[in-house]
């Protein structure tokens, strides 16, 4: 069993490379990058702090604050007041990052019409469930039993 997990961590890493591959593709006929693809989409419904952001994506706050800074230097999102922490701006877009935001997703789309209809439906509803278990299991483990994770506590 171990060697379909290792296989499978293999596939995913792959699927994950194919996909960023095609989403920069996707953001560079904009003129971005799939960086900004995803803090836009981020901070498309709701506007957040840069480390909120960075929570959402699961990444350093450092790289979302630079990705902040070239959207808004780009004139596709703005800082905002927080209310809430006054050193702590929130990001929002601007009417034309909602702009491109719409029209790189809009690629996406098109090419998951494309995709999609190749893969059998219950096979894609079934991967999902997996491997939003296998992220669970995951996160539950922790980084290792040296790090306190289930394991370590079993």
């Amino acid at each position: 069993m171990s060697d379909e997990l290792a296989l499978l961590v293999a596939d995913v890493f792959e699927a994950a490379g194919a996909l960023r591959r095609s989403g920069e593709a996707f953001a560079a006929a904009e003129g971005q990058t799939q960086a900004r693809w995803q803090l836009m989409s981020a901070v498309s419904e709701e506007a957040l702090t840069v480390p909120q952001a960075a929570r959402r994506l699961g990444i350093a706050r450092q790289g979302v604050q630079r990705v902040a800074n070239d959207l808004t230097d780009a004139g596709l999102a703005e800082y905002l007041p927080n209310p809430d922490h006054r050193t702590s701006p929130l990001l929002a877009l601007t009417s034309e990052g909602h702009t491109t935001l719409r029209r790189i997703t809009a690629r996406a789309e098109a090419a998951h019409r494309v995709i999609a209809p190749k893969l059998p439906e219950g096979d894609l509803a079934g991967v999902r469930a997996l491997l939003r278990r296998l992220t669970e299991e995951v996160r539950d483990y922790g980084t290792g039993p040296e790090e306190g994770g289930k394991a370590a506590a079993g």
